[in-house]
């Protein structure tokens, strides 16, 4: 529950002013013994915790799971396998798992989705994680616009979408091999653009080092560059643009 939450039920009187006090006196973590829940990160930061689940016991996944799951009325998991889905779905029927993105979820119903974001890709091989992008930045309420297989050995398939493009708050462009979407784009746009680096290529792509070189070394400006495959963290960097894009022109996410 979320501290507006708090004091709007303080208001209307379905929760008395102990109670809140009670909410607000909790610590800022819950402990578990052997992890440590940031309960009140939406709180500081507006976004609440994600669950990376590689390395994770089945015990421990199922537990932090749930616990974000009741403390949030949602909860998202990254990098999860079929296994771990069937686990959580065995204790949790609604759970929905994307295999592409490998993203795990329990999203809150009737979602309103504002802004824009552009997610592209240079090829078909980029898609996963254009997907784990494209589907963080809607977990965490924006409109995503998939332009993929953009890439620049048909750059006629990207000026193609100039427009759509253009349009969006951020853009978000994943490629591998060498990586010069993200210039391209940059180019084109007068709005922010996060390169992602993909592992995808033949040897000397050195599992994605070469595009991450390339971008971000990129002479187009307004380019910035996240980690190699981080998905993830180009669509909550995405959205975080996309918010102060949805605040400027007072559009609201309820």
């Amino acid at each position: 529950m979320e501290a507006r939450e708090v004091l709007e039920q303080v208001k209307n009187g379905s929760l008395s002013v102990e109670e809140a006090e009670q909410y607000f006196r909790r610590e800022p973590f819950e402990e578990l013994g052997y992890a440590k829940l940031d309960i009140h990160r939406k709180l500081r930061s507006g976004f609440p915790e994600v669950i990376f689940c590689p390395g994770k016991s089945d015990e421990h996944l199922l537990q932090i799971f749930q616990r974000i799951y009741e403390e949030e009325g949602e909860v998202l998991g990254t990098r999860a396998t079929e296994e771990q889905y069937r686990l959580l779905k065995a204790q949790m029927p609604e759970v929905e798992y994307d295999a592409l993105s490998r993203i795990v979820k329990l999203e809150k119903p009737g979602k309103k989705l504002v802004g824009q974001i552009a997610v592209c890709t240079a090829g078909t091989a980029d898609i996963p994680v254009a997907e784990e992008a494209a589907q963080t930045a809607e977990y965490f309420g924006s409109r995503v616009e998939r332009i993929y297989d953009v890439g620049v050995s048909g750059i006629h398939r990207l000026l193609s979408q100039v427009e759509v493009i253009q349009s969006a708050n951020c853009v978000v462009a994943v490629a591998g091999m060498e990586g010069a979407l993200g210039s391209v784009i940059g180019g084109l746009v007068d709005k922010p653009v996060i390169a992602v680096p993909t592992s995808v290529g033949y040897g000397a792509n050195l599992n994605g080092l070469s595009a991450l070189l390339t971008m971000i070394n990129s002479c187009a400006n307004g380019v910035a560059v996240v980690n190699i495959d981080n998905g993830y963290g180009a669509g909550y960097l995405a959205t975080q643009i996309n918010r102060l894009g949805v605040k400027n022109t007072g559009e609201r996410n309820e």
